[in-house]
C-alpha cells in the first residue's frame, strides 16, 4: 500500500510530466549561450591579434655566446616589443634585455649619436641604433653584429683592429710651424675650417669599415674612417707643409688610399653623413700632385 497522499502523487506526476518539455528548452538556451560565448572569444582573440600587430614590433636578434655550451651555435631569438612613437632600435633592444632576457648583450652609451658604440647591422645595412627609428623599418626587424668583425658575444664585436687602423694615421694635431708671437694663437681661416668641417664629425662607430668590401678582403687596408681622419689633419692649414708630407707618406702606402675602389658604400652608411669617398678621392689627388716633378 502506498503511503503517499493523493495530492502528493498528483503533484509529483505533474512535475514528472513537465520535465521532458523543459529539458529541450534549457538545452537550446545553453547552446545559444555557448555559441554567443564562442563568438565573443573569437572576437576578443581577433582584437588581441590586431592590437599585437599594431602595438608591437617583432625583433629577430642574433645570439651567440662562446662561453656557454648551449649558446656556442649562432642563432636568432624572437622578441615582441611594445611600440611607442619615437622608439629607436636601441630603445627596443633595451626593452627586450630588461624585460625578456637580461643576458642579451650589446654596446650603448650616450644614446645621442655621439659615442658611436651602438653601430649594428639592421635589416641588411650598417646603422646607428640610437639614431634609427623603429617605425622606418619593415618588420620583422633583423638585428645582427657588424659584418667583417669578430663577434665577442651577441651583438658585440671586437673593435681593436678598427682602432689600430685609426691610430696608424696619427689622428691628432701636430705641427712644427708656430706663430712668431709667444702668446699668438694658431689661426685657421673660415674657408679652411669649412673644408675640414665634415671630416671632424667622425664618431669612430666603424659602420663604414664594416661596409667596405676592400677592407673585408684586405686586413691591412687603412679603411675609410682612418683615411677620413687623416684627411681632417692633412687638409688643416695649421699643421704646415712638413707634417702634410709625412701624412701623405702614410696614406700613399700600398694599403692606403689607392686600395679604395670608389664603391661609395662607406658614404651610404655613415650615420653622420660624411662624404667619405669624396675625401678619399681628394687625398688621391693630393698624393698625385705631391709626386709630380717638373724639370
Amino acid at each position: 500500500m502506498s503511503t503517499q497522499l493523493p495530492d502528493q502523487v498528483e503533484e509529483e506526476s505533474t512535475e514528472t510530466d513537465a520535465e521532458p518539455t523543459a529539458a529541450p528548452q534549457e538545452r537550446r538556451l545553453a547552446s545559444k549561450r555557448d555559441r554567443a560565448g564562442e563568438a565573443d572569444r573569437r572576437r576578443q582573440a581577433e582584437e588581441a591579434d590586431k592590437a599585437l600587430d599594431d602595438d608591437t614590433y617583432h625583433l629577430k636578434v642574433f645570439r651567440y655566446d662562446p662561453e656557454i655550451a648551449g649558446k656556442k651555435e649562432p642563432r636568432f631569438d624572437d622578441f615582441h616589443v611594445p611600440f611607442e612613437k619615437g622608439m629607436t632600435v636601441l630603445d627596443a633592444l633595451m626593452y627586450a634585455r630588461d624585460t625578456y632576457d637580461s643576458s642579451l648583450t650589446f654596446r650603448h652609451s650616450c644614446r645621442q649619436a655621439v659615442c658611436g658604440s651602438d653601430a649594428m647591422f639592421v635589416n641588411g645595412q650598417q646603422r646607428l641604433c640610437c639614431k634609427t627609428q623603429l617605425s622606418d623599418l619593415e618588420a620583422p626587424v633583423r638585428i645582427e653584429p657588424l659584418p667583417h668583425a669578430e663577434v665577442v658575444k651577441d651583438l658585440v664585436v671586437d673593435m681593436q683592429h678598427f682602432y689600430d687602423q685609426m691610430e696608424a694615421v696619427e689622428p691628432y694635431f701636430q705641427t712644427n710651424d708656430y706663430p712668431d708671437g709667444e702668446l699668438e694663437e694658431q689661426r685657421q681661416t673660415p674657408e679652411n675650417r669649412e673644408k675640414v668641417k665634415m671630416s671632424t664629425r667622425c664618431i669612430w662607430c666603424g659602420a663604414c669599415m664594416s661596409s667596405c668590401n676592400v677592407a673585408a678582403g684586405d686586413n691591412e687596408y687603412l679603411g675609410p674612417a682612418a683615411i677620413n681622419k687623416a684627411y681632417r689633419f692633412t687638409m688643416d692649414e695649421r699643421e704646415g707643409e712638413e707634417m702634410k708630407q709625412q701624412r701623405l707618406k702614410i696614406l700613399e702606402q700600398e694599403h692606403g688610399v689607392w686600395r679604395c675602389q670608389t664603391q661609395f658604400s662607406c658614404t651610404e652608411v655613415c650615420p653622420k653623413d660624411i662624404p667619405l669617398t669624396e675625401h678619399i678621392q681628394e687625398i688621391k689627388r693630393e698624393a698625385v700632385k705631391n709626386n709630380l716633378k717638373f724639370w
